[in-house]
């Protein structure tokens, strides 16, 4: 399990503004902006503050950073341990812990996911700062699962709870691992990625720091749903990405010069509009190591 979930248990939390951070939410449970804080020069507190504040309102936004790639690294070291940048992806010239989205080289985001949900055990965490950003255009939005889950209908729930389905790298990433990888990929979390073997996980997961439920599945990485046909499958998935993205359950975020956005990718989709034409976008992201995900089973 991450350290983001390693305090103790007798601990108590600290509060953000104790711990001089100054958060404005950006809605009655979901996003919020964090103020008057240099992310290269934190306390353990405000460390500590943050953790707590990212578990409370899933996605972060801290404007006016003047960090590198280091920095970035520093900082997600300061929250947990980090993976590398990414599962089959090469650094590009970054450090190994960074994974470069850059337009010129087709790096988009525009599908709804959860990052890196191919794996046993997905990121706990993601954190991006803008590098290079359009004149115009390339929001990002996130979508808050475990509020879109908590409003659905309880026959409904009780439908999914039970259910696992298979997330599969393949569909996104195959042919760049077999082709422009030559079959071998980077080391994560023990392993060296040679093939993106399809894997299951809970369709309802059950965040190991709050316990509660969300939904764990996304268009991006998500093929279908076990144990039923494959009409129905789809048919349960359509229902379930619909109402993720409700606009009750997302925030939207358009980026600024030095913005820095923490999210927990436990309780979390996000989508990056691609709506910029050829300006030029560059984002850079670290992840920090999860757990294995598990359901209310």
């Amino acid at each position: 399990m991450t350290v983001i979930s390693e305090q103790p248990a007798t601990a108590p939390a600290i509060r953000p503004d104790a711990a001089g951070l100054r958060i404005t939410p950006l809605g009655p449970s979901f996003g919020a902006e964090i103020h008057g804080i240099d992310l290269g020069d934190l306390s353990d507190a405000q460390v500590l503050a943050i953790r707590t504040a990212l578990v409370t309102y899933k996605v972060l936004f801290v404007p006016g950073q003047d960090i590198d790639d280091h920095a970035q690294i520093d900082f997600g070291r300061r929250l947990g341990d980090l993976t590398a940048g990414h599962p089959v992806h090469d650094s590009g010239g970054v450090p190994d812990e960074v994974y470069s989205l850059d337009s010129q080289d087709n790096g988009f985001a525009d599908v709804w996911h959860t990052d890196v949900t191919f794996v046993r055990r997905p990121p706990a965490a993601s954190i991006l700062r803008a590098v290079v950003l359009p004149p115009n255009g390339g929001d990002t939005s996130w979508a808050d699962s475990q509020l879109a889950y908590e409003s659905l209908t309880p026959g409904l729930r009780a439908l999914i709870d039970p259910l696992t389905a298979v997330h599969d790298g393949s569909r996104e990433f195959g042919y760049y691992l077999a082709q422009k990888r030559k079959g071998r990929g980077n080391l994560w979390d023990g392993e060296v990625f040679t093939e993106l073997v399809p894997l299951e996980h809970p369709v309802v997961r059950v965040h190991p720091e709050s316990g509660r439920k969300g939904l764990f599945v996304n268009p991006g990485f998500t093929s279908h749903i076990t144990g039923v046909s494959e009409h129905e499958s789809r048919g349960i998935l359509d229902i379930l990405y619909a109402h993720l993205t409700k606009p009750e359950h997302t925030v939207r975020h358009r980026w600024q010069a030095g913005d820095v956005a923490l999210w927990d990718n436990r309780a979390t989709s996000h989508y990056a509009n691609r709506d910029y034409g050829g300006q030029h976008r560059v984002m850079h992201r670290i992840t920090l190591r999860g757990d294995e995900p598990f359901g209310p089973a």
